[in-house]
């Protein structure tokens, strides 16, 4: 396989749109993430992450553009394409009664895992994630970031190259949001996997390979974080950010003043 087949982007999305009724949800997002590379997707609450995420993961169906994951259009050949993906949704969905054994193997069979490989993929993701102590035990017991390891553990079974975060730190103190974060920075090192980390926290942005900021349904800009910083003349990734937004408040203000 050449190199420019292995650098094919595992996920493109281009020019989607999303409506609620009157309000344009996504305005002709576009954006890829490419193997091994961890893409982050950085707006405020509101700005349509969890809106794409939703499309990504097949609960909604875009009103223009297209998703393509590992080359598969997600609205004519939806099985594969979400077939590509794990993803870890911002609220938590693990059954808090079942072991974290158990959870793995409810989602391994429900993804359609080979039976024959099933523990030999569990007890491998389990050791990879470091929950070997707490295997056996219900995911009730068990502190807020480690569940998160859980559902991250679970996403990963069926082998996706691409990995969907949504928020996947929210109410995590600041080490165990670190911790998460080095886990899915050594993922993405170790095994290849694209990754796609929705948030609000600019300090998990700066660990990205790029940044989409995501602004009320609009990409404003999309690069690394060192170049978005350099591009706008600001300190660091916090400053641009708060330029970029802004001037688009601005910019959508003067418009409505206008009409």
């Amino acid at each position: 396989m050449s190199e420019g087949a292995v650098r094919q982007p595992v996920l493109i999305v281009e020019a989607v749109e999303k409506r609620y009724g009157p309000v344009k949800a996504l305005d002709r997002v576009s954006l890829t993430v490419a193997p091994g590379e961890f893409v982050a997707l950085l707006g405020l609450n509101g700005a349509g992450k969890t809106t794409l995420f939703q499309l990504l993961s097949g609960l909604f169906v875009a009103d223009g553009g297209s998703i393509q994951i590992h080359g598969h259009d997600i609205r004519r050949d939806p099985v594969p394409a979400l077939a590509g993906i794990g993803i870890v949704f911002q609220q938590p969905t693990l059954d808090l009664d079942l072991s974290v054994r158990a959870n793995l193997r409810f989602h391994a069979g429900l993804h359609g895992v080979p039976r024959s490989e099933r523990e030999q993929r569990i007890g491998a993701v389990i050791e990879r994630l470091g929950l070997g102590d707490v295997a056996a035990r219900k995911a009730r017991e068990l502190s807020g970031g480690n569940r998160r390891r859980i559902e991250l553990a679970r996403a990963l079974l069926h082998e996706p190259r691409l990995v969907l975060m949504d928020e996947p730190t929210v109410g995590l103190d600041p080490a165990t949001r670190r911790d998460l974060l080095d886990h899915v920075m050594r993922l993405k090192a170790e095994q290849g996997i694209g990754i796609l980390w929705a948030t609000h926290l600019i300090d998990e942005a700066e660990h990205a390979d790029r940044v989409v900021i995501l602004h009320r349904g609009k990409v404003l800009r999309v690069g690394t974080p060192a170049a978005l910083t350099t591009e706008v003349g600001a300190a660091k990734l916090a400053d641009a950010f708060m330029t970029l937004t802004k001037v688009q408040e601005g910019s959508e203000a003067g418009g409505r003043r206008a009409s």
